[in-house]
């Protein structure tokens, strides 16, 4: 089994700051690109931002130079770093990350996307 857990939601003012967490754990052997999604009350879930296994990183432009998104491989874990929260976070923030599990029988390996259950992030006026 391989799970997928996010931490660290809460209810926080605007312009404060909220770090999530990500944690996988299971039956896997390295982790690829990660990313982040939320999803508000009424509307569809958005991506936020995205990293590579090399670093790379991509940013929605509504959180450009406000989210910062890490990774600790030694860790499998990701974080997703918020500042100058407002209202318009608002919303429940998914972790997704490909992993490498054992492969299926005959191939050499494979990798997986998998989901977290979601954090709540509520930033109040």
């Amino acid at each position: 089994q391989v799970h997928l857990v996010e931490s660290g939601g809460g209810l926080v003012q605007a312009g404060g700051s909220l770090t999530l967490s990500c944690q996988a754990s299971g039956d896997f052997f390295s982790m690829n690109d990660m990313g982040w999604y939320r999803q508000a009350p009424g509307k569809q879930r958005e991506l936020v931002a995205t990293i590579t296994r090399a670093g790379g990183t991509n940013y929605a432009d509504s959180v450009k130079g406000r989210f910062t998104i890490l990774r600790d491989d030694m860790k499998y874990a990701g974080r997703l770093q918020m500042t100058s929260l407002q209202s318009e976070d608002t919303g429940r923030y998914y972790c997704n990350a490909r992993l490498r599990v054992r492969p299926p029988t005959g191939w050499d390996h494979a990798d997986s996307d998998f989901w977290g259950q979601g954090t709540q992030v509520t930033v109040s006026s």
